[in-house]
C-alpha cells in the first residue's frame, strides 16, 4: 500500500510530505511515476513530495496516515532505510574497536 504523511517537514521554502511503500520499492516507484514525481525526488525508503502535491497523491490512491506510523508500517515491512551515521556524529572509538 502507498502511504503519505502530512506536508509538515519544511525545506527549500515549501512544506513536504514522505510517500512510501509498506510492500516494495517497485511499487513506491510505479506510483511515484504516476504522480509525476521525479527520480531525484527518491531518498533512500522515501519520495519528498511537495504540500501541492498531496491531494493529488490520495485522489491516486495513497493513504493518508501520520509520520509515526508511516515510519512505523515502512519499519514493519523491512523497508527502513535510515541515514548513515557519518564518523563525524559517531562518538571517539575505544581502543581495540
Amino acid at each position: 500500500m502507498i502511504l503519505i504523511d502530512p506536508p509538515n517537514w519544511p525545506g527549500h521554502g515549501k512544506y513536504w510530505s514522505h510517500l512510501v511503500s509498506d510492500v516494495s520499492y517497485e511499487e513506491l516507484h510505479a506510483f511515484a511515476e504516476r504522480l509525476g514525481a521525479p527520480a531525484k525526488g527518491f531518498e533512500r525508503d522515501h519520495y519528498d513530495v511537495p504540500a501541492s502535491w498531496y491531494e493529488k497523491a490520495v485522489a491516486l490512491g495513497a493513504a493518508p496516515v501520520g509520520s509515526k506510523e508511516l515510519v512505523a508500517r515502512l519499519t514493519a515491512a523491512g523497508l527502513r532505510r535510515r541515514k548513515a551515521r557519518s564518523s563525524r556524529t559517531r562518538g571517539p572509538s575505544s581502543p581495540g574497536s
